[in-house]
């Protein structure tokens, strides 16, 4: 797998994690939702994702959006 598609599997799994909570636990959980959406949607326009950034300190391959 290169940064990329870890990148969009852990913003995946993250989002699914917090609407269950949000539905079980509490619904403040919402909100890990919205950040995970404005950090890629600011990633998008800007190319700076800190996970990416650990990602690739981390030795993994590069991908056509977080290039080295």
């Amino acid at each position: 797998m290169n940064i990329d598609r870890v990148v969009l599997a852990f913003a995946g799994t993250v989002v699914l994690v917090s609407v269950a909570l949000a539905h079980f636990v509490s619904p403040w959980w919402l909100l890990l939702t919205l950040f995970v959406g404005a950090n890629l949607l600011q990633s998008s326009f800007t190319g700076f994702c800190p996970l990416a950034m650990i990602l690739r300190k981390l030795g993994v391959r590069a991908g056509c959006a977080f290039p080295r």
